[in-house]
């Protein structure tokens, strides 16, 4: 299937999305690794993380060309090699998602919606947040609010943060897209942030971007 979405935000903002259903060989095809790379990918023994691994490098060069390439600091945070772009990287399944900035920093991630997680919801769900309680879109509710999490997780790039403690999505009406408001609330940042949601298939995705310091 290839590149389904391939989303310019503005003017400094692009958003990709990948369906994997090309086998490795194929994908091994549409991109080109560097040594770096190449040691990275021989180390995943399973066929899923490869896939993973080669589709998050095809996206990217469909995004940005072949000459990207991604390097990680010591938290797993991806960055471009050259530095031109913030980016943030997601996959779940058979999507992989990729969203980057020249001027903002950004969050982005999506989850195949399959395990039941109302049964752990107790671990990221905290009191001032509110779930409704139709069976119908309770679980995809649930996955909305998990995946404006990592996305803020992930724009804030800080080690110690809690998912459910520092972490807070206001309450917000449930549609296949829309808009979240979020905050982010540790010693070191106090930030509001803006997320946007949409649904694909069985799919949940939540992106962010901003621009903020640290304080």
């Amino acid at each position: 299937m290839g590149c389904i979405t391939k989303h310019y935000l503005n003017e400094s903002s692009i958003l990709g999305v990948w369906k994997i259903e090309e086998d490795i060989n194929t994908l091994l095809k549409l991109v080109e690794l560097d040594a770096d790379d190449r040691k990275k990918y021989k180390v995943f023994a399973s066929t899923s993380r490869r896939l993973e691994f080669l589709s998050v490098r095809a996206l990217l060069a469909e995004l940005l060309g072949k000459d990207a390439r991604i390097v990680y600091n010591k938290n797993n945070k991806p960055f471009l090699k050259d530095g031109s772009r913030f980016i943030s990287i997601s996959h779940s399944h058979k999507l992989t998602a990729i969203l980057c900035s020249t001027t903002e920093k950004v969050g982005i991630d999506l989850e195949y919606m399959s395990s039941n997680i109302g049964a752990f919801a107790f671990k990221f769900i905290n009191r001032k947040e509110k779930i409704t309680r139709d069976p119908e879109i309770r679980k995809y509710h649930l996955y909305l609010h998990w995946c404006a999490k990592e996305a803020l997780y992930k724009i804030c790039d800080k080690e110690g943060i809690s998912i459910k403690q520092n972490l807070t999505i206001m309450p917000f009406e449930v549609k296949d897209s829309g808009e979240i408001k979020g905050a982010v609330h540790t010693r070191k940042i106090n930030e509001s942030f803006d997320l946007f949601y949409s649904r694909y298939d069985n799919y949940a995705i939540v992106w962010t971007k901003k621009n903020y310091e640290i304080k």
